[in-house]
């Protein structure tokens, strides 16, 4: 793979291409185009019952942007349920000056003011491509997942990307598209003009409150 740059990154995200690491202390990146993607329509969002009502007692300080360097070295460390990542150091470096030049975000839930949890990834005009997520308490990456799409059907988004499907996000609705219909979603949405940071965290999780009906 030739050097990466954050603009060629953000090329590869808008016909719908990214990298991974085979692991953490892999040197080198490869880029994936799956046949079937994963997406999690904002539309069809489900929040479970319970997990509807940790939100609401905010159970969790929930910011953005507040500790994005920290979550995604979160991400990057095993886990029991996931001994290898695919966070390497040229991933870091390449997210890290994406985050500096407004294109990747994170959203980070504190409990006592410690990280416990949280998520990352790369926005591009309207599109979110979700790249990772953690949590070290109960329900942690699944509040911080809840304020992720409360921000960005608030703000004009069209399409959540995560990439793969795991069971883990499969309650909340996510599926797959073949390759074809993702990209077909894809291109008109990286041509809108959203504002991922636009409204308090406060405003935008008492929005979605409001007007979400999705529960079981």
């Amino acid at each position: 793979m030739e050097e990466l740059t954050p603009t060629l990154l953000l090329r590869a995200y808008a016909v719908g291409v990214f990298p991974m690491a085979e692991d953490a202390d892999s040197p080198e990146l490869y880029w994936f185009d799956p046949e079937r993607r994963g997406i999690l329509p904002l539309d069809g969002f489900h929040v479970p019952r319970r997990l509807l009502r940790t939100v609401r007692r905010r159970h969790f300080e929930v910011t953005v942007d507040r500790g994005f360097e920290d979550v995604i070295r979160a991400c990057a460390e095993p886990a029991p349920d996931r001994p290898k990542t695919w966070i390497n150091a040229e991933i870091l470096r390449l997210y890290l000056e994406l985050h500096a030049l407004g294109h990747a975000h994170s959203v980070e839930c504190r409990l006592d003011g410690r990280l416990v949890g949280g998520l990352y990834g790369v926005s591009l005009g309207g599109a979110f491509f979700g790249e990772s997520m953690f949590s070290r308490v109960t329900d942690a990456s699944k509040v911080a997942l809840v304020h992720l799409v409360a921000r960005l059907r608030r703000n004009g988004y069209a399409l959540l990307d995560t990439q793969f499907v795991t069971g883990h996000l499969r309650q909340f609705g996510a599926l797959e598209i073949p390759r074809h219909l993702y990209r077909a979603r894809l291109a008109p949405a990286v041509r809108l003009r959203a504002d991922f940071r636009a409204g308090s965290e406060d405003e935008v999780i008492e929005a979605y409150l409001q007007s979400s009906t999705q529960t079981s």
